[in-house]
């Protein structure tokens, strides 16, 4: 098939073909594509698949330009290296028994940011499992790195083009206290309740990169009510605190994963803010989906634990205290 792209200047043309033509000789060789540019027109022509790939990815880079962002470091050859990575995994599960497809290997990339990000083994098993998988499942204690972890990640994506938008949410339910009438516009009411997603972008981007990223509808941090009929494309999406949500807020949330999305529900099994009659949704996933292809569920405790040394220890009086209360109960 045949594709054509029109480039708007001759400077966005040298963003687009690189140093050389450097980038287009990267898709051509990498994605066996032929490709011609001339008059302000790049023309695409081979396979319906690996052609749609090279306009992608020529369009992702004309949006970056546009944008006024630079072109990030290896950008091409990683957007190539993950379609590749794609395109044997879509290829393994066709062809894979019992309904399971076949565990793809891991890039260098990948394998380098398990390395640099994991400080304890359940979070390296977790960083795998996202890397692996379109939707992960993660429950584990405070201080384990269930959200810091899954939005490093995130943003790795966004720099490299892999995704178009991070999206982070989480259910507005009050913990344990009732905060009655908060002053101000429906922004200052909600912050409170997302104020720890902030937090976690801030630490990674920095406050400026993140107004910047949120300006542009790259970044949102919303409640989760708010997911209500969307459906998401090229998204890294995030829940936290998925403990609280009902059955059909898990539900409603998890069916919003789009074409090229990746969807992460964390949450703290042993800290709940519904009503003691209400069935949390993230548990009650873990019955009926975990075992799907494609989903991963990681499991954090208390020694992958990674705040303050104390944090650890005061997990570990609260489960005691907790078993010796059922021993009672018995």
């Amino acid at each position: 098939m045949e594709l054509a792209i029109e480039v708007a200047s001759q400077e966005e043309a040298m963003f687009l073909f690189g140093a050389g033509d450097a980038h287009l000789r990267q898709i051509r060789d990498g994605l066996d594509d032929q490709i011609v540019a001339r008059n302000g027109v790049v023309r695409l022509e081979g396979d319906e698949g690996p052609v749609h790939h090279a306009e992608r990815l020529l369009l992702d880079m004309i949006k970056l330009y546009r944008a006024g962002d630079a072109l990030p470091e290896l950008y091409v050859e990683s957007r190539i290296a993950r379609l590749k990575v794609h395109d044997e995994g879509e290829g393994a599960e066709a062809g894979a028994s019992a309904g399971r497809s076949k565990e793809r290997k891991l890039t260098s990339p990948e394998r380098a940011a398990i390395r640099n990000l994991a400080r304890s083994g359940g979070q390296e098993k977790y960083i795998e499992s996202i890397l692996r998988n379109e939707m992960v499942f993660c429950i584990g204690p405070a201080g384990t790195g269930k959200t810091y972890l899954a939005v490093r990640l995130a943003v790795d994506g966004l720099r490299t083009g892999q995704y178009q938008k991070l999206i982070l949410c989480r259910p507005a339910v009050e913990a344990g206290e009732k905060l009655g009438f908060l002053p101000g516009d429906f922004q200052a009411k909600i912050n409170p309740y997302l104020r720890p997603l902030y937090d976690a972008l801030n630490d990674v981007l920095g406050m400026e990169q993140v107004k910047r990223y949120i300006e542009r509808e790259i970044i949102e941090i919303i409640p989760l009510a708010y997911m209500r009929g969307r459906t998401l494309d090229n998204a890294f999406i995030i829940l936290d605190e998925g403990q609280n949500t009902t059955v059909s807020q898990m539900k409603m949330f998890l069916t919003r994963l789009g074409m090229g999305s990746k969807v992460i529900a964390n949450g703290d099994v042993t800290q709940f803010d519904l009503p003691e009659d209400q069935l949390s949704g993230l548990v009650h996933a873990g019955s009926i989906v975990r075992d799907i292809p494609g989903i991963g569920w990681v499991e954090l405790e208390k020694m992958d634990i990674v705040r303050h040394p104390l944090v650890k220890k005061i997990v570990e009086a609260y489960e005691i205290a907790t078993e010796d209360s059922r021993q009672q109960d018995k």
